[in-house]
């Protein structure tokens, strides 16, 4: 509960209590705090028993622990008969992250990488390795004017 507490945090939190309840009042305190801790932890595995008890012998393995979704997700994907740990160890996160990224910039990822790559066309960068977003795309030459359906 208190893993990331100092040795410094520790003792001005000792100070603090001791300028707060006085040097007479602090071991009451302390012994109030602890019996109350050791109340509700005991309240706490009582109801675990009884709702263990309520729950039947189906469940004798239930840990209230697997009602976090943390656990229980972990608990669950640990469990291979999906297959997970295979799919984990082909999937390569950085591979096809720089593929993304050559694919984005323009440049020719065939040659950058190693491995399967995509089949996706590339276009050709433009100079400098950025394309200009501001220009509209150039029209293919036509000899033949415009075609303007209000003029005939």
């Amino acid at each position: 509960m208190f893993n990331d507490i100092g040795p410094l945090e520790l003792v001005t939190l000792i100070v603090l209590a001791v300028l707060v309840f006085g040097p007479d009042k602090l071991p009451k305190f302390i012994q109030d705090v602890t019996r109350t801790l050791r109340k509700i932890r005991e309240f706490s595995d009582n109801a675990k028993h009884d709702i263990r008890s309520e729950l039947g012998p189906e469940f004798k393995d239930f840990e209230f622990e697997d009602l976090n979704p943390k656990a229980f997700l972990r608990k669950q994907l640990d469990n291979d008969e999906l297959g997970l740990k295979d799919i984990r160890s082909t999937f390569d996160l950085k591979r096809e992250m720089a593929e993304l990224t050559d694919s984005v910039n323009g440049h020719d990822t065939a040659s950058a990488l190693p491995g399967p790559t995509s089949s996706a066309p590339t276009s050709a960068p433009a100079p400098g390795g950025r394309v200009d977003m501001t220009k509209k795309p150039e029209a293919p030459k036509d000899d033949r004017p415009p075609f303007d359906a209000d003029a005939t």
